[in-house]
């Protein structure tokens, strides 16, 4: 039904003879924008009733000790999904910090409340099985926006499935019908991330000329960044392509370089 949906709704692609907005449309790949823009407002409409305001009042109320604790607490929650897809894309040295980290931070570290590993060295790194399939090779797709979960692709969509399963607290959750258990997780990561980027969304949101291409272009910046583990993209020596002529990728990097 979502698939009929999107379909019907999709962005008129621009005259074949137009190279420029033919080269623009395919950069944007965003094929299903009309839809995808009204998926975007109904998550508008749930943050601000629901997530905004009890992330305020999170942030407003409990200390940054608290707070830190349990963002760290959800971290290492993770830890296993981290592991199994540092395995599946060859990252043995990586696999071995996200282990020791996950060791050391569920014992010394009271079950991850305190990163003491970080302390000794062993950073923190995210990985998910969208990752993994753009290390095998799996183009990303087109643009999503998911109701409630926010921006994706089929990628990585698919990604956040597998990793659902893949998570040992979800399997016995369901197993034992202890569902709340996983609806409690996701709640707090979402308090959790509203909460530590408050500032830069309302200041993103305030300062966009088109909040929904700035959101679709940062995703996409953020996926690279996490897919390249952080290292330098090659150099592109071809035209650049702005991602809206509302709101090109210079003004994005703009505001980027300008956050403290």
């Amino acid at each position: 039904m979502l698939l009929a949906v999107v379909l019907s709704s999709c962005a008129q692609a621009p005259d074949s003879g137009d190279a420029l907005a033919t080269a623009e449309y395919r950069e944007i790949n965003d094929p299903a924008e009309p839809t995808m823009r009204a998926v975007f407002g109904f998550n508008r409409v749930l943050d601000s009733a629901v997530l905004k305001p009890v992330s305020k009042t999170y942030r407003d109320i409990a200390p940054e000790t608290i707070r830190m604790g349990v963002h760290n607490f959800l971290r290492n929650l993770r830890s296993p999904v981290i592991f199994i897809n540092d395995v599946l894309q060859g990252e043995i040295d990586r696999a071995g910090v996200t282990l020791a980290r996950f060791l050391i931070n569920t014992t010394v570290g009271i079950l991850g409340i305190n990163d003491q590993a970080a302390e000794m060295g062993l950073d923190y790194h995210n990985e998910d099985f969208g990752q993994t399939l753009a290390i095998w090779g799996i183009e990303e797709g087109p643009y999503l926006m998911l109701p409630v979960f926010g921006p994706s692709s089929p990628r990585d969509t698919i990604g956040l499935v597998v990793d659902f399963f893949l998570d040992p607290l979800n399997l016995m959750a369901f197993n034992t019908d202890r569902r709340w258990i996983t609806l409690s997780r996701q709640s707090a990561n979402a308090v959790d991330f509203r909460s530590r980027h408050y500032d830069e969304i309302e200041d993103l949101e305030k300062s966009s000329l088109d909040y929904y291409a700035a959101i679709r272009s940062l995703y996409r910046q953020r996926r690279k960044d996490e897919i390249r583990n952080g290292s330098i993209a090659p150099l592109d020596n071809g035209p650049e392509i702005n991602m809206n002529t509302d709101f090109p990728v210079s003004a994005i990097n703009e505001e980027l370089s300008e956050r403290p």
